[in-house]
């Protein structure tokens, strides 16, 4: 079955973007994975697309309003479709691998671009989106997020990387950065590449790259070893699927 990605957004035009390249695009032309960018102001109602309005409470910039982003949704996703509703945000809990792997595994995800100073709060809890953040600054809108998110996901479906072990073994697969990496030559201006990686004896070789990634994450990204054992914040988040309001 085909892995199913729909966007929604104000900026249609934005998409298949870098999506449409490189491994993506080519597991896009095989029929591995589909994309589809539907523009949130089809659903406005009047002569002037209104997708928009003023904050209640005030303060500067405007919020997408909640009945036009649930008939984009409505009209976008149709009754029985299973896929998660993932809404791309700052204020989301961070995208980890874990929740990489839950979308990749699934029949697709349907993401929500957010722009402006938001949306409406209340279509996102009536549509149990997961809320989710690709890192700690503020972009203009979520399309970028919603091609890093795809991204991450279409390359693990199967068949769209040359190797299944590339993906066992590179960051955060086991909540550590990856091992440095080496080619030829082996001696370049003087810096020698590691010489167990040179050895041939790939016991040593296993555990010098487990030794050198716990190393790199504990100078780096200590916060990764205290989550050995246990999901990360995202890891555990329900995957709702685009309901229409109960």
């Amino acid at each position: 079955m085909t892995w199913r990605a729909t966007i929604l957004t104000l900026f249609p035009g934005m998409f298949p973007g870098p999506l449409g390249t490189s491994l993506a695009g080519r597991g896009m032309e095989r029929g591995l994975w589909s994309l589809e960018a539907r523009d949130i102001r089809d659903a406005a109602t009047d002569r002037h697309r209104t997708v928009d309005d003023m904050p209640f409470g005030g303060g500067a910039g405007m919020v997408l309003r909640p009945d036009v982003v649930d008939a984009a949704i409505a009209s976008a996703v149709p009754e029985g479709d299973d896929r998660p509703l993932v809404f791309l945000t700052p204020r989301g809990v961070p995208l980890r691998q874990s929740l990489v792997r839950q979308l990749a595994a699934g029949p697709g995800v349907v993401t929500l671009c957010g722009r402006y100073e938001g949306v409406d709060q209340r279509v996102v809890e009536a549509r149990g989106m997961i809320e989710v953040s690709i890192g700690d600054y503020v972009l203009s809108g979520g399309e970028l997020g919603a091609m890093v998110l795809l991204d991450a996901c279409v390359r693990l479906i199967p068949g769209v990387m040359g190797a299944a072990e590339s993906a066992e073994e590179e960051s955060f697969s086991s909540n550590l950065l990856e091992y440095p990496h080496y080619t030829r030559p082996a001696d370049w201006r003087g810096l020698r590449v590691p010489e167990v990686l040179l050895s041939g004896h790939h016991a040593e070789v296993a555990r010098w790259r487990r030794e050198s990634s716990e190393a790199v994450t504990r100078e780096r990204r200590p916060d990764l070893l205290t989550q050995q054992g246990r999901p990360g914040p995202a890891a555990g988040a329900p995957l709702h699927p685009a309901a229409s309001p109960a």
